[in-house]
Parts: structure tokens; sequence; C-alpha cells
């Protein structure tokens, strides 16, 4: 999938590279019948079918050690509070440790299932409430070794536009695109805020852009977990999800 490789060295290179091992000497068979024991069927005769055989492995590239080592280094990197479980990212590597085969294995076959979100509310410079999400640091992993396959799939078909959270582009760029655009000439300024675009996104129209580019059963219904992963708020689990009376119809969409 083009991911870029970062390998580590002593310990830390070998993270996860004899779980991995051990997952693929099994027959684990996920969702919709692809499983670690058939990788040797991306093979296509046919150099037209190539492309779509790759997105139907896809967990097993999320899954490789060298991508969960990468994301390892970069949740340890970013820190972050803890989830709902209460587990630090310091405390992230004493898990792996003892867990990291069967994170594999749930990977591989589809079966990983994301904790709810602790909610957290602060103020903002604007003088209002904003509500954060914080996943679990073995959610944030798993997010994040999905986010580096996904990536360099993904990010090429986004608006050149398009500034915010996409890798070598931010706020700054925005704002040398909007000089240029004022030395062109254009004298109006528009500036919107999807408010709880993420609470209120229809899941299923994001499934269905997504599944356009990639295949893997797997991955798909993973996404869509962590999509509909609740939040715990004040002590009480709150549904993150637009009532799908006021939600546009996927037929919209097309």
């Amino acid at each position: 999938m083009g991911v870029e490789r970062q390998q580590g060295s002593g310990k830390q290179q070998d993270f996860f590279d004899e779980a991995l091992k051990a997952s693929l000497g099994h027959d684990v068979t996920g969702k919709g019948g692809t499983g670690a024991g058939t990788i040797e069927e991306r093979q296509s005769p046919t150099a037209w079918a190539e492309p779509l055989a790759l997105t139907r492995y896809v967990m097993e590239e999320v899954a490789s050690s060298a991508n969960l080592n990468q994301a390892y280094k970069r949740v340890k990197a970013n820190k972050g509070a803890p989830g709902v479980d209460g587990m630090t990212v310091p405390d992230l590597r004493d898990w792996i440790a003892g867990n990291r085969e069967r994170l594999i294995a749930s990977l591989l076959d589809g079966t990983y299932r994301p904790s709810t979100v602790r909610g957290l509310k602060f103020p903002n410079p604007a003088g209002k409430v904003r509500q954060l999400g914080i996943p679990t640091a073995v959610d944030r992993l798993v997010q994040q070794a999905i986010l580096q396959v996904l990536d360099p799939v993904l990010d090429p078909t986004f608006s050149a536009s398009s500034f915010g959270f996409r890798p070598g582009r931010g706020a700054h760029d925005a704002l040398r695109q909007a000089r240029d655009y004022v030395r062109d000439g254009y004298a109006i300024v528009v500036d919107l805020d999807l408010e709880k675009f993420f609470d209120r996104v229809n899941h299923d129209i994001v499934m269905a852009r997504l599944a356009r580019h990639i295949a893997d059963p797997r991955l798909l219904v993973i996404i869509r977990r962590f999509l509909q992963a609740g939040m715990l708020s004040g002590g009480v689990h709150v549904e993150r999800q637009e009532d799908p009376a006021r939600r546009p119809s996927l037929a919209a969409d097309r």
C-alpha cells in the first residue's frame, strides 16, 4: 500500500514481529472470507484486477509489525490523556507485551472492537465549551496504524483547497493560499464551521465513500465500529450519532 516504514532499533524494532508471525501461521479468517492464510491469493492473472485485489488485503498491511511499531512510536510521542480504562501511554508498552498476539489476531480476523470514548469538556478561546473524545491508548494505537495505511491511498483524492489534518499541510499553507487569492483580486472571504460534524455525519455515506477505495471488509467493519463507539460523559454512556430521520439519505450522495 506504499506505506513508508520507519524501522526502529533493538527490541523495539521486533516489538510485534513474533506475534505477527504466530497469527499468520494460523488460518485466521475474517468477515467476508478474507483471512491471513490466503495472502498468496493476492496475485492476479490480469493487470486490471491487481489494484482491487490489493485493497482486499489492507488488514495485513495494518497489522504488519513495521506498521504497528511505527504506530506505537507515534502514539508514544504524542502522549495524551488516558481513556475510559485509565491506561496511560507509558503503560501501553507493557500491555502490548502481554496482549500483542491477541491484538494482531483480532485485527486480522476483523473482530477488534474499540472501547467507549472518554468525554472531556474544556473552554475554548471563544468562551464556549468544546467537547473532546479521548480514545483509549490501545484504540489510539490501532487508529494510528490504520491512518498510516489509508493516508497514501486517500489523501491524493482530497481537494487541493483542503489544508486541515493532512500530511505536509496546515493553517499557514491556507493563509498563504488566501494571500494569493487577495493578490489575484478576490475580495470576499467565506468562513464556514461545520459544528459537531463528526457527531452528525451520515455513517452510511462515509462508509460508502471509503468502500470506493478499500475493499477489505475486515477494515471497513472496524472503522464503522470506531464511528459508532459511544462516549462516556459524566458517568453516562452517550451515543454520538444523529437521529437517522434528520440525516440526508444515501441517495443524495449519488
